[in-house]
């Protein structure tokens, strides 16, 4: 029973939490990176060239602070926009609240946070502006921001996640119970072995 609460375990991990993020972040074909903003500067503005072949289009922003950031759902760290044809087609503000610090390399250990800004569904062939600026919460030091777009992007299926918690409840719970029942077993009284009937131990009976 462990084996198979452990493989349900494993089963809602990866259901809940590895094919989401893999799908936000890997799914699709990298159009590029942009450097939007350089500490001391000011943020600048990204003008890219995109196809209707290029869609859905996931917008991506890697956030590198001097230090990690206290991060809160109700205060925006970045807000970032994408306009064509006079017409906004993106809006997000961006608080980095459910992200994981990483480093670059050992060498560079300045924290990366990675958010998702959404996607752009439709694509009319043309030039779009992103526009990338700061929130309001101000007592993030920031290093650098980077703009990633990805074309042809997936979208993970909405009831992946709600399933996988589920799972991995169901998983959790059980991995605890059978654990605890396990150690509870009474010890079998014919793993020892008989009592001497006779001689010297005989009387210790």
């Amino acid at each position: 029973m462990r084996s198979l609460f452990l493989l349900i375990l494993l089963a809602g991990t990866g259901l809940g939490i590895v094919y989401p993020w893999a799908t936000t972040n890997f799914s699709g074909r990298e159009i590029g990176t942009y450097r939007v903003y350089d500490r001391g500067g000011a943020f600048r503005d990204v003008d890219v060239a995109l196809a209707s072949a290029d869609a859905p289009v996931r917008v991506l922003v890697d956030l590198t602070t001097l230090a990690p950031p206290v991060v809160t759902p109700a205060r925006a760290i970045l807000t970032v926009t994408a306009a064509t044809h006079g017409q906004t087609v993106l809006a997000q503000a961006l608080n980095f609240y459910d992200t994981t610090p990483r480093e670059r390399s050992p060498q560079l250990p300045d924290p990366i946070l990675r958010d998702d800004a959404g996607l752009i569904r439709e694509v009319q062939p043309g030039i779009y502006r992103f526009t990338v600026g700061q929130g309001d919460a101000d007592n993030v030091q920031i290093k650098s921001v980077d703009l990633l777009l990805r074309a042809g992007s997936g979208e993970a299926d909405q009831r992946a996640q709600p399933i996988g918690f589920s799972l991995m409840a169901i998983g959790f719970l059980g991995l605890v119970l059978s654990l605890r029942r396990g150690r509870g077993k009474p010890e079998n009284p014919n793993s020892q072995p008989p009592a001497p009937r006779w001689g010297r131990d005989a009387d210790k009976t």
